[in-house]
């Protein structure tokens, strides 16, 4: 028996560098390896948990499959689907919420950083967010779940929940362990937090060109001196090339800070060309299937057939344990 991998990501704009270095890279190995039956999907219903606009989240579901697809991900060994299209996702999170309680949620640290975030959209599905989460996981019964570190509180509440379920209902779920990439965790632009969608000038878009990454790397905050702790931007910017730069280029401007020799704009731009290089196959794929729209659809389609074949499977088991069937 293959083991099951799930991971999303919310359909609030294109994907960007950090999303591809902690997420898709990690699903692309999983994809790439027999052992593994994959479930990639556009998570659109995490995406109206803050505010949001109907026609921005419309398009962007079918752009986030078109970055999947560009980025790698192949729908003859994945199945990509989106979220929403899939009513049993629902089904189940309502299930679990009965063993869930409010405080458990509450308790979230994401919870309370959204709610400072969007004080006047503190609502119920925000609250559920992570019993959501728990319910597109175990659907498939996923072993296996490609996030960003950020997520493990999110990813302890679904094995919590996979535990209770088996314990009073004797429902057959896994406990999901996340998988980590090397960029699992990659700082924002601005210096501090890390690379995100929900705020603007932090992040690298995957279809930046040159200039457009050139100016935000430029961007990141740096001090007036060379050498001293490496913090902030500073962080950021050796984070970055120590994902990027060849080995002994890293190593050549790290010494250079430490010998207060750097020049701060030359290795800012050494940085934003070797991300330029690193996305420009996906740039240039990414050209290719914009040009056949109906291949896209055809994915949607194909990819919410599937699932939906293996989340009713599961919904039916559980409403028998249940006792709703």
């Amino acid at each position: 028996m293959k083991k099951r991998v799930l991971s999303g990501i919310r359909a609030t704009g294109r994907l960007h560098l950090g999303n591809y270095l902690g997420a898709i890279k990690g699903m692309i190995e999983l994809q790439n390896n027999p052992s593994y039956q994959c479930f990639y999907m556009v998570a659109d219903a995490h995406t109206i948990t803050t505010p949001y606009s109907p026609s921005e989240l419309q398009k962007n579901r079918v752009e986030i499959i078109i970055d999947y697809l560009a980025a790698g991900l192949d729908p003859e060994k994945s199945t990509l689907f989106i979220q929403s299209q899939i009513n049993e996702h629902f089904e189940l999170a309502y299930y679990f919420s009965s063993i869930v309680s409010i405080a458990r949620m509450q308790h979230l640290p994401t919870y309370k950083e959204k709610v400072k975030q969007y004080p006047d959209a503190n609502t119920m599905a925000l609250l559920n967010y992570p019993v959501l989460m728990a319910a597109d996981i175990l659907l498939y019964k996923a072993d296996l779940v490609p996030v960003g570190i950020d997520q493990e509180p999110h990813l302890e509440v679904a094995r919590e929940i996979a535990r209770k379920m088996n314990q009073i209902y004797k429902t057959s779920f896994p406990e999901p362990k996340r998988f980590a990439t090397s960029g699992e965790y990659i700082p924002s632009l601005k210096g501090e937090g890390k690379m995100s969608k929900s705020v603007e000038g932090s992040y690298i878009n995957l279809t930046d060109s040159l200039d457009e990454i050139v100016k935000k790397i430029r961007s990141i905050p740096t001090s007036t001196e060379v050498g001293g702790p490496i913090i902030g931007g500073i962080k950021t910017l050796f984070i970055l090339s120590e994902i990027f730069l060849p080995k002994n280029l890293y190593q050549e401007f790290k010494d250079k800070y430490h010998n207060k020799t750097l020049k701060y704009v030359e290795l800012k731009d050494t940085l934003a060309q070797a991300i330029y290089e690193e996305l420009k196959p996906f740039q240039e794929k990414r050209s290719q299937i914009v040009s056949d729209i109906n291949y896209v659809k055809k994915v949607i389609l194909d990819g919410a057939e599937k699932a939906s074949q293996v989340a009713q499977e599961t919904i039916k088991e559980v409403k028998e344990k249940m006792g709703l069937l």
